[in-house]
């Protein structure tokens, strides 16, 4: 076993978490914590759509990861009383798997692709004309015996996720005409998050040691559970009655979460831009190399949060240290 196979970031590790995240997630608007000015507006076009008895506009949901958007997408479909269908672009390789899913499709039902911005483009251009127009053109045949068929569609609700909305074509970006991005979240939503899943798992959890599991969880609900379900480890073989503050400060030591929620490879990153690039700027492919992680992990998971905390910095020739990075990482050296 790598150093890195039990760490708190780990995509794998998130993917086989995933049956008991499903038991954690609300069902309705009224039940989901955060996000206030989002989730007010998307109630108000759920509330309209209803009201008109038409499928709701087309949704794209977009920001870092572990926020919720695969969450919203079955609130989208439960306040809407419709069914959902879900997928991701990955697995949608041709034209015809496309076809096959939105021609099952009952009227007013959604449609979830998870990473949307990684469908195939020709495949994407087919979204086109479904989204605006609600019918698809299928070639059928090869050759001088090829023909198109035009299969009409019902009205549905495309609920897209991403958490690259720059990488999204203009033409398939703007086909979306509720557009809602998701933040990192305060402390206070993910105290009361941790209260809520310590409830569903029937555990005690000390007031303090709720605040610091929510202050080490990067801002995202997925981590503050998933650093929850380790620290209950610890404390059930502690035998305790309630997850005290001792036992939390031990687990997050041992799983080495710092006080502000990074981890080892954070650290990682920051001290080779720092120590070994003078700081930067340095193209995130070199400093993915150098600390022997992919590119797309870097970007989408660590890289989002290193910048909003400030300690990272975007410029045209690469990526640069801040001078809040050299004395927080100074003082916590990994």
């Amino acid at each position: 076993m790598s150093e890195h196979d039990d760490r708190i970031l780990d995509e794998h590790q998130m993917d086989e978490d995933m049956e008991v995240e499903m038991s954690l997630r609300p069902e309705y608007l009224k039940q989901y914590i955060g996000q206030d000015a989002m989730k007010n507006n998307l109630a108000v076009f759920i509330q309209a759509a209803k009201i008109r008895e038409e499928a709701l506009d087309h949704v794209i949901l977009h920001g870092p990861p572990g926020l919720g958007k695969t969450t919203l997408s079955n609130i989208i479909a439960n306040e809407m009383e419709v069914n959902i269908r879900s997928t991701s672009g990955p697995a949608i390789e041709r034209a015809g798997d496309l076809a096959a899913i939105l021609s099952s499709l009952e009227p007013g039902d959604v449609l979830f692709i998870d990473e949307i911005h990684r469908i195939p483009r020709a495949v994407e251009e087919i979204l086109y004309s479904a989204m605006e127009d609600f019918f698809i053109d299928v070639i059928i045949g090869k050759g001088e015996e090829a023909r198109s068929i035009r299969i009409d569609l019902p009205p549905f609700t495309l609920v897209g996720a991403t958490t690259r909305f720059g990488s999204l074509s203009a033409p398939l970006r703007d086909r979306f005409g509720v557009q809602l991005r998701l933040e990192y979240y305060d402390v206070d939503s993910l105290i009361t998050i941790v209260e809520r899943t310590s409830e569903i798992f029937n555990v005690e959890i000390d007031p303090d040691s709720a605040v610091e599991l929510a202050k080490r969880s990067r801002g995202t609900p997925r981590i503050a559970n998933r650093l929850l379900r380790r620290v209950r480890d610890f404390s059930i073989v502690k035998e305790e009655e309630s997850i005290s503050m001792e036992t939390t400060n031990h687990a997050l030591s041992v799983l080495e979460v710092d006080s502000m929620g990074l981890d080892p490879v954070d650290h990682r990153i920051m001290n080779t831009i720092i120590d070994t690039y003078g700081g930067g700027p340095v193209g995130l492919e070199t400093v993915a190399v150098s600390i022997g992680e992919e590119v797309v992990t870097l970007l989408d998971v660590y890289e989002p949060f290193l910048i909003q905390q400030g300690f990272l910095e975007r410029t045209p020739r690469g990526r640069k240290a801040t001078g809040k990075s050299y004395e927080y990482f100074k003082d916590n050296g990994k």
